[in-house]
């Protein structure tokens, strides 16, 4: 088992803090098992309840806190998994939350707009978020060296770090579970819940977000593509992100005339599933988008070390209209860090522009020499 960065903050809260622990995350990414294992390590009297089951969410959609009481009677701890499919399910967690304060709650949710939809108003104060990505290099790292790591670079690059793809030994094996994978996360759930029509539309989308992976996107340009508005597009993409399919990074400016801000780029939470939606995996020598999937790794996994670490920072890229560019730039505690990602191990210059505009802040050039210590430090 791979040991998971959230488990020790999620133990803590859960001991001290009274308040409801809301976990998200992709399909697949080890969300009820982190719970279960996080589970059997305490003395807690536990109810595991799974949302999927009629009675349950017959129970605890109801609004009728007896029957919620009569549920959770003689436990001290309630995990409901996927929760997004009670109806009501916020409120019903507040009714049985107020009623009960020391009943300690655990709910786990696939798709952030569903649950976050359905609890955001009704737990205002009364939760602990947090969100578990595909597995990090951070975790990874607690069992295997530096060196390890390296040798497996090509690995992640092509099939992504979802938990079972990185246990699987062979390439058929991979492929195929990230292509079931991608047919249900992808398709028959966001098309669910989201009431889309198009699947064709979503599809094809989704295959020229992955062929823009590392240049801006232009909406307009999308929405002539497909025969759809830009507001429709732009809607698609928000239900992806969502999903945790895609996240945007917007472009950083200080309002300076030459600066490009206007469009986002748009990454993949995981270089599997953006590999299968084009259906490439052939190894990195043989492919014309290494520098795509250098940068997009890079950016992810550097949203995973930031969030599991509890460190907060804005994040961008950066461009000006004459072509000076930087591929990524953190904002923290008023201090800006610019980054130019390179899969070779040549080195780059400080942008000029870049100095001149923003004294004091940082630069450095991310390759195959020192991406470790970008990613694990």
């Amino acid at each position: 088992m791979i040991p998971r960065q959230l488990t020790s903050a999620i133990r803590q809260k859960l001991v001290e803090s009274n308040k409801i622990i809301v976990l998200y995350g992709p399909r697949q990414v080890g969300k009820t098992t982190l719970v279960r294992q996080l589970i059997d390590t305490l003395s807690y009297r536990s109810l595991s309840v799974n949302a999927d089951e009629l009675l349950y969410q017959t129970v605890l959609s109801g609004r009728d806190l007896n029957q919620m009481k009569l549920l959770v009677e003689g436990y001290d701890l309630l995990f409901i998994d996927e929760a997004q499919r009670i109806p009501d399910v916020g409120l019903n967690l507040k009714i049985l939350h107020d009623a009960l304060p020391n009943l300690k709650i655990i709910a786990t949710g696939s798709s952030s707009f569903e649950l976050a939809n359905k609890t955001k108003e009704a737990l205002t104060g009364r939760t602990w978020t947090y969100e578990l990505y595909p597995i990090a290099l951070g975790e990874l790292r607690h069992q295997q060296n530096a060196f390890q790591l390296n040798q497996r670079l090509e690995e992640f690059l092509r099939f992504g770090t979802y938990p079972d793809t990185l246990q699987f030994a062979n390439t058929t094996d991979k492929v195929q579970y990230l292509r079931e994978l991608s047919s249900s996360y992808l398709y028959k759930d966001i098309l669910e819940m989201a009431s889309i029509r198009h699947a064709d539309k979503l599809r094809k989308l989704l295959q020229l977000l992955a062929f823009q992976v590392g240049s801006e996107v232009s909406l307009n340009e999308l929405g002539n593509t497909l025969g759809m508005s830009k507001d429709t597009v732009s809607t698609y993409i928000d239900l992806l992100e969502k999903a945790f399919v895609v996240f945007r990074l917007s472009g950083f400016s200080r309002n300076l005339r030459k600066e490009i801000s206007k469009m986002d780029k748009i990454y993949f939470y995981d270089l599997g599933i953006r590999n299968v939606v084009i259906d490439n995996f052939q190894p990195l020598d043989l492919r014309m988008d290494v520098g795509a999937l250098w940068e997009n790794f890079l950016v992810i996994e550097r949203r995973k070390r930031n969030a599991y670490n509890g460190w907060f920072a804005n994040t961008y890229f950066w461009r000006t209209y004459t072509g000076a560019e930087l591929d990524y730039v953190e904002e923290s505690n008023s201090q800006l860090a610019g980054f130019e990602f390179k899969f070779s191990r040549k080195s780059a210059k400080e942008p000029a522009s870049w100095a001149e505009n923003y004294p004091g802040s940082s630069f450095q050039v991310v390759n195959q020499e020192n991406y470790l210590s970008f990613l694990l430090d």
